[in-house]
């Protein structure tokens, strides 16, 4: 599997910093004190356009397509947050966008994806693997309507267009005058650590990366430490519904071993008490799977002490019920 190289990465940022945004570097002193951190930085890509930072993968590989492909339009599955990006790059690219997402996916996420103008199609999975059956589904629709199918992580060019979070974060601490001694991200797929590790990988090679994954989910974190993708088996849920993948895609997982990358997990309880102060603190709305990332910093699975620590906060699309109930139960 081809690993995107630091001029590719550069390549899809100088496209895509074009149609997203930048997204803040905000430093917290209340979770650097709180975790012996000599600074904590958190990247909230919440504040995308979107709500997550799967526009900026999106973008870049529909960038790539024949005017042919553009023209008859994609088809993708989706749990919810790289269906709403792809769904907006593809309103701004004016290329027809069809996602199959499983039944169970949050309403806000689906509502928000049909209103960037794409065609939504429900699975129902059953006992199964909802990305299974969800990417079953879209393959049929691939061959009936004659649509390039498009993979949510499994592609380098996703790897490398997520790759720009990573790169416009180090020019960030860049101009504070600093480096990151420690990057945290989560992990569904593995498309967004993929490209934030090659960046680092590249132009901050001492900068250590941790995978962050939900407990029962942690297929990126077991295939690193076997060497090889592994299936993690069914179980019970997550709250962090973008996290759920039960393997990594062969694109990222190469990628991610290729820049050293180790992983830990979290529980759903700390990642609710995460979303609780990230509101608090910094008033940051994340979903889930977005303050997962910090959850492990908050959990001290990791030692952050006199580091200077990257969280990457990945997304904000939660209802506000969901969201309420969440902090309610922190």
């Amino acid at each position: 599997m081809t690993v995107p190289t630091l001029d590719h990465l550069r390549k899809a940022y100088a496209v895509t910093s074009k149609a997203t945004q930048i997204t803040p570097l905000l430093e917290s002193r209340a979770l650097a004190l709180e975790t012996g951190a000599a600074h904590v930085f958190v990247k909230p890509e919440s504040l995308q356009w979107a709500g997550s930072f799967k526009v900026r993968g999106a973008y870049w590989r529909l960038k790539q397509l024949t005017p042919e492909e553009s023209a008859r339009g994609v088809v993708a599955y989706s749990s919810g947050n790289f269906a709403q990006g792809l769904a907006a790059a593809g309103q701004a690219l004016g290329i027809p966008v069809t996602i199959v997402m499983p039944d169970d996916a949050p309403k806000a996420k689906v509502e928000a994806t049909a209103g960037y103008g794409a065609t939504v199609v429900l699975s129902h999975h059953g006992e199964r693997a909802r990305e299974e059956v969800a990417s079953e589904r879209a393959r049929a629709i691939s061959v009936e309507k004659g649509l390039a199918l498009l993979h949510p992580f499994d592609d380098p060019e996703i790897v490398a267009g997520q790759g720009g979070a990573g790169l416009e974060a180090i020019r960030q601490l860049d101009d504070r005058g600093l480096s990151a001694d420690m990057v945290l991200c989560c992990v569904g797929g593995g498309g967004l650590i993929g490209g934030v590790a090659l960046a680092f990988h590249y132009l901050s090679p001492s900068t250590e990366i941790i995978a962050v994954e939900p407990e029962g989910f942690d297929g990126m974190g077991s295939s690193l430490r076997h060497g090889s993708i592994e299936t993690m088996p069914l179980g019970p849920k997550s709250i962090c519904d973008g996290l759920m993948a039960r393997r990594p895609g062969v694109a990222p997982f190469a990628a991610v071993k290729a820049a050293g990358v180790r992983g830990v997990t979290v529980s759903d309880a700390s990642v609710r008490k995460a979303m609780k102060l990230a509101f608090e603190r910094m008033k940051l709305v994340l979903e889930p799977s977005g303050a997962a990332a910090l959850a492990a910093l908050l959990d001290g699975v990791v030692d952050a002490k006199s580091k200077t620590v990257l969280v990457v906060a990945t997304g904000g699309n939660v209802s506000l019920a969901d969201f309420m109930k969440h902090i309610e139960h922190a």
